[in-house]
């Protein structure tokens, strides 16, 4: 039986057609580094790819979601031990940019805040659906009660 080659993603030779686990490698990549071009190259798929996948997957993209916000996790984990451990410099002798590493954790947080949640939330279908059911009950009474005040009034 004769060997046959994946295809070639686009033109660069060492991506290959992704294999059927690509989404967990890029995702504990993406965890990882916080850099989804990176993951994709370890993933062995086209960056396109993962973020099409994203858009037409929901559970891959609260998982990206996750990812980044475990990348966040690790940046401020490293924070506190380089501080804690005196660590200021890189692998490569530079300085560690501390300043950079807070204002971007800060700025994450503020947007966290802003956006009214402070981590990835995983809801249910039946969540949502209880949620948006509140809500019409609400928008219903709130009518039901400007038609009495304006039914009052005539």
């Amino acid at each position: 039986m004769a060997r046959t080659v994946p295809a070639v993603c686009g033109s660069d030779p060492v991506k290959k057609v992704p294999g059927r686990h690509w989404r967990k490698r890029f995702l504990e990549t993406l965890a990882t580094t916080s850099n989804a071009a990176a993951a994709a190259q370890i993933a062995r798929v086209s960056l396109s790819r993962a973020y099409e996948t994203r858009r037409t997957e929901p559970d891959f993209a609260l998982a990206w979601q996750a990812a980044i916000a475990d990348g966040y996790l690790n940046l401020e984990l490293e924070v506190i031990r380089r501080l804690r451990e005196g660590d200021l410099t890189t692998a490569n002798g530079d300085k560690f940019d501390f300043a950079n590493a807070i204002r971007l954790l800060s700025a994450r947080r503020e947007g966290a805040k802003g956006a009214g949640q402070s981590e990835v939330r995983n809801v249910s279908v039946a969540e949502v659906r209880a949620s948006i059911t509140r809500k019409i009950e609400d928008i219903r009474r709130t009518m039901e009660r400007q038609d009495a005040a304006k039914a009052s009034r005539e």
